[in-house]
């Protein structure tokens, strides 16, 4: 197994104990799940670049890495809810997308048909790590993240800046996420609109 696979399944295993993290109370588990999953993502953004850089592109690659950040995105979105972190509706908005669009792939790859990830998508996956991030961010500050709060420093913008940006970048990931989704779905129509 190359290493882009490996860092794609390592992304399975981080998903895994982040959920842990988020869950079981041991004494700093908020800022560990927002260390773990700030490390899966990482492995995101390096596998397809070093995979794209050294040619190591495989069939088991193509399908895991898309599948291995479904997972973790919608496994931290909805974990947000068990914690009442986040609105549910988002999250079903949300992870409503995930499905329609890996329902349309699992459709196109039935007729031959290779759907390639589009510019909408990318900057919806970077709405939705930035507003993990950020919540977790404030869950760990706010359960006493001693250490977090060394890192930012003073408080700016009036002291409620990280609430803010939570609130901002939760909108921005369910405006992003349902516009892309609704782009995808248009642009692909033909697949599920010529058996109609």
């Amino acid at each position: 197994m190359n290493l882009p696979n490996q860092l794609t399944v390592s992304r399975f295993a981080l998903t895994a104990v982040f959920l842990v993290a988020m869950f079981v109370a041991f004494p700093g588990h908020e800022t560990a799940a927002l260390l773990l999953f700030s490390a899966a993502s990482l492995t995101d953004y390096f596998d397809g670049r070093i995979a794209r850089e050294r040619k190591l592109i495989t069939d088991f690659g193509i399908l895991m890495d898309p599948l291995a950040d479904k997972i973790l995105i919608c496994s931290a979105f909805i974990a947000f809810v068990g914690r009442h972190l986040m609105p549910a509706w988002m999250v079903v908005l949300i992870v409503a997308r995930e499905l329609a669009i890996t329902g349309l792939r699992l459709l196109a790859a039935n007729k031959q048909v290779v759907l390639a990830a589009e510019r909408f998508g990318k900057h919806k996956t970077i709405s939705q790590i930035v507003a993990i991030i950020a919540v977790l961010l404030l869950d760990a500050l706010d359960s006493g993240g001693d250490v977090i709060a060394w890192v930012l420093g003073p408080p700016i913008l009036g002291g409620n800046w990280l609430q803010w940006l939570v609130v901002v970048s939760q909108w921005a990931a369910v405006l992003f996420t349902v516009f892309s989704g609704g782009v995808y779905l248009w642009r692909n129509r033909r697949l599920y609109l010529d058996d109609v």
